[in-house]
This record gives structure tokens, C-alpha cells and sequence, in this order.
């Protein structure tokens, strides 16, 4: 089984991570016992649980490059002002 990385697990909702942890061991006993075909079942499952994750670490991503363009924007616009 993949692990999603922890960027995107820490933005699970509680009731996300509960559904991930338990498809995870059932994933893991799955491979245990040798049962690939049903574990990969499992993993297309945890697939798309993580997306709306996703998607908010996106987000994120988004908001901080939006902020750094202001922040830009607000620099310039205090030089041009001092070299007045």
C-alpha cells in the first residue's frame, strides 16, 4: 500500500483520516496475506479519499503564491514611491 504524503494527511478531516488509517491496515493485511488483486481495490479507494486533500494543499499553494505577488506588487510600488 501507498502512503499519501504528509502534507496531504495533515489536511485530512478527522473522519478522512479515521476512513484512511482503516483502509490502510485492511490494505496492509490484504498484501500480508498475499491478496494483491483485493488490496489493490483497497488502494484505488484510498486514491480517491485523498482528493479533496489534494486539493486543499493545492489551495494553499495558491493563496501563498497569491501573497507573494502582493507582496511583490507592494515592494515595487514602495520604491517607485521613494524614487519620487
Amino acid at each position: 500500500m501507498r502512503h499519501c504524503s504528509v502534507q496531504v494527511r495533515s489536511l485530512l478531516t478527522r473522519d478522512e483520516l479515521e476512513r484512511y488509517n482503516a483502509l490502510m491496515e485492511v490494505g496492509s493485511f490484504l498484501e500480508s496475506q498475499n491478496r494483491y488483486d483485493l488490496s489493490y481495490t483497497v488502494q484505488k479507494e484510498v486514491d480517491i479519499l485523498i482528493l479533496p486533500a489534494i486539493e486543499r494543499l493545492k489551495e494553499k499553494g495558491r493563496e501563498r503564491d497569491r501573497q507573494t505577488e502582493a507582496y511583490l506588487e507592494a515592494k515595487r510600488l514602495m520604491e517607485e514611491d521613494d524614487d519620487d
